[in-house]
């Protein structure tokens, strides 16, 4: 990975400072939208703040310290974190938590009904999750790159129509190479495939609306991702109505099962909604990538109202059950989607000028290794759900509580992710390692401190509080087992989100997917083996172990300054 040159001390005291630490993580061009091109609060200069770095590093475990004493510090930092993390933490918790007041209603109608649902959202979720998670996260990253080139490009366009007689020679020397970078479709001196290289190319200008007679800039990942998300979606429709039955076979549900009728009625109107879950989550990618987590925010926060206005009425009142529950969950998802997509086409241009502007090898390639990662994590998480069923509808049950409580308080973490993703690739693509450095270490300790709050909430909250959820006694009784482990995990739980969003805001994506295949080969002989000794709890053992794993995998990544860490060693 190529570096900048470092920024020349003013002082001798500067300079004898960068000489000692001999520091290679450097800050990014003045040209580059980022908070360490701005003077240190005590006045010194780029150079003296770079060097408080430390200078290269042979492990990057640093990072967990680094500042420490400012990680509640709003500061321009904090500030851009929490303003890209706390709308995106409510965007994620607001579909589980109307998931949980699903459940809540479903609870009432018996143990078998909410097993059944249980069953048939475990399907529908893992099936979505081999194509969403590579959709979502390829997106945000290339997104977040093309926008940070095309905007430094337009930028020296506004300086030119400012001044007609600027010349090249007086811009900073890597702007300047950036920016023909994108005009000319070529490629910077990086060994890896530039940003700015899928940025842009001949033909692929922005589009100018007819009507408004506003610039709309032409992002090709939108695009890509929209054309993508929609195939999917439809596919993944044909998928879980063709194949419902065999699919919930292999969850546990056996053809005599009470559990069948309901479970299949369930999965297959739920289907009738993968094309607005897969377009919303592209979207939701899209804008996360503009660092705008408002508006997804907004649009779901109206759907899943939505969803729980109608739950009542189509559930109880128009006695249908669970097929009401199915019918309001798909109402609100494609009012989800009809929200974003208006907010979308008023920002950027999705028509593209021609095909060739759509990076699809790229966009693609990524997601593939993607694929292979989600395909393990899914399958974790699906064996687990699948064993639960296999002790019968009380454990499976409670299996279903407990897990949507762990997973809707742990996406909370996700939210300190897609800041970390964005904001990374960003920096990254600028090659801003300062930036790198300190937004890592910055998401990092808020989602320790998060997690430990989380453990106490948790601790407290299930022990007392899984009335709300069934009257069934058999089945509270079983989840009071599990509560130790849903809340003495969410460090681990949101240490692994956290670093995924690393992972992909870096464009590690390789040791991303190999890296989960190992967790799975630790985690899936967990799993059978621990549950057939240690029935619901041994499941409960076995994930703590595959998040334990998962989140020192990552860990260990950043720790060795592998990969794109190695800049820490220079």
């Amino acid at each position: 990975m190529e570096e900048h040159q470092a920024v020349a001390p003013t002082t001798p005291e500067a300079a004898e400072q960068q000489n000692q630490a001999e520091v290679a993580v450097v800050v990014a061009p003045a040209a580059a939208e980022s908070p360490s091109n701005d003077p240190a609060e005590d006045g010194s200069p780029p150079a003296v703040k770079t060097a408080l770095l430390g200078g290269p590093r042979r492990t990057g475990l640093h990072l967990f310290a680094m500042n420490i004493k400012n990680v509640f510090k709003l500061d321009e930092l904090g500030a851009e974190v929490l303003g890209i993390a706390v709308p995106a933490s409510l965007a994620l918790t607001a579909d589980p938590l109307a998931s949980l007041i699903d459940t809540a209603f479903i609870g009432r109608l018996g143990s078998v009904e909410i097993a059944a649902v249980g069953v048939a959202i475990a399907v529908f979720n893992q099936v979505m999750k081999v194509c969403i998670y590579p959709l979502v996260s390829v997106t945000t990253s290339f997104v977040a790159e093309e926008n940070a080139i095309l905007s430094k490009g337009a930028g020296e366009e506004v300086e030119k129509e400012k001044d007609p007689d600027h010349t090249g020679a007086s811009m900073d020397p890597e702007k300047q190479s950036a920016e023909e970078a994108v005009k000319n479709g070529g490629s910077t001196e990086s060994d890896e495939a530039s940003p700015a290289e899928l940025a842009g190319g001949e033909g692929c200008a922005p589009a100018v609306g007819r009507k408004s007679g506003k610039k709309r800039r032409f992002v090709p990942s939108v695009t890509s991702a929209l054309i993508v998300g929609a195939f999917l979606g439809l596919f993944q429709t044909v998928l879980l109505v063709a194949a419902g039955k065999p699919l919930l076979r292999l969850m546990g549900v056996k053809p005599g099962s009470p559990m069948m009728i309901p479970a299949l009625r369930y999965l297959t109107l739920r289907a009738l909604g993968a094309p607005a879950v897969l377009l919303s989550l592209a979207m939701q990618g899209v804008f996360r990538g503009f660092k705008d987590t408002k508006t997804p925010l907004y649009a779901i926060v109206a759907g899943d109202l939505a969803n729980i206005i109608l739950d009542p009425i189509l559930i109880f009142g128009c006695r249908m059950g669970v097929i009401g529950a199915a019918i309001a969950h798909v109402l609100s998802q494609y009012l989800i989607t009809l929200i974003m997509l208006s907010k979308l086409v008023r920002k950027v241009d999705v028509v593209p000028p021609n095909l060739k502007c759509l990076k699809f090898q790229r966009f693609l390639g990524c997601g593939f290794l993607l694929l292979a990662r989600v395909v393990a994590v899914t399958f974790c998480v699906t064996l687990a759900a699948s064993l639960a069923a296999r002790h019968g509808p009380t454990a499976m049950a409670a299996f279903q509580i407990c897990s949507q409580v762990w997973l809707a308080t742990s996406l909370l973490a996700d939210g300190l992710a897609v800041a970390g993703q964005a904001m990374l690739a960003s920096a990254f693509a600028r090659k801003d390692h300062y930036k790198v450095v300190t937004t890592t270490a910055r998401v990092l300790q808020l989602g320790i401190v998060l997690g430990l709050a989380l453990t106490f909430l948790l601790g407290l909250g299930m022990q007392f509080g899984a009335g709300v959820f069934t009257n069934d006694a058999a089945v509270i009784t079983t989840i009071q087992k599990a509560v130790p482990f849903v809340a003495s995990t969410q460090t681990l739980n949101t240490l692994a989100f956290v670093f995924d969003g690393i992972n992909f805001g870096a464009s590690d994506y390789a040791f991303a997917a190999c890296s989960m295949v190992g967790v799975a080969a630790v985690s899936i002989p967990s799993l059978i083996l621990l549950s057939s000794h240690g029935g619901f709890v041994g499941i409960w053992i076995a994930l703590t172990i595959y998040m334990s794993v998962r989140a020192m995998a990552s860990t260990w990544r950043m720790g060795a300054a592998r990969g794109p860490w190695k800049f820490l060693r220079q």
